[in-house]
């Protein structure tokens, strides 16, 4: 193993993703590792925990395998330093700007939702006072 290369566990610790969950992106071909130990082992290097940051960011969000697969796809086009013709790179450019403005509307639902549970358990926590429950500690 090389410097520049991690096992899965560290990988694992390091986006906060469980073994299982890294496997499980492996099979759906989001990430590869970049080499295997001469025992076998997977080996990830830096560009492929960024790789798994994306997913672990676009989960959430509620985009599916393919669509991170498409964005990962994109990104590393642009990415890869190759020369891409203007027309090609600005239908990959687009293909990042639709999913840039499809995480910002997800956000902005979780926001509303989020706020929504905050008046919610405000409206509990007033309902306990007035029934002469204390209040929870900070």
């Amino acid at each position: 193993m090389t410097p520049e290369h991690m096992q899965i566990g560290e990988v694992a610790t390091r986006t906060e993703l469980s073994l299982r969950t890294i496997r499980h992106y492996e099979e759906a071909g989001l990430v590869v590792p970049s080499a295997r130990s001469q025992g076998g082992f997977r080996l990830y290097t830096e560009a492929d925990v960024a790789r798994l940051m994306v997913i672990r960011r676009m989960k959430p969000l509620g985009f599916t395998l393919d669509q991170m697969r498409d964005l990962l796809e994109a990104t590393a086009l642009l990415d890869s330093g190759e020369p891409i013709e203007a027309g090609e790179r600005e239908k990959l450019l687009e293909r990042v700007r639709v999913y840039e403005r499809a995480a910002a509307d997800r956000v902005a639902d979780l926001r509303v939702q989020l706020s929504r549970a905050e008046d919610f358990a405000a409206a509990l926590r007033g309902r306990l006072q007035a029934a002469g429950e204390p209040s929870p500690a900070p």
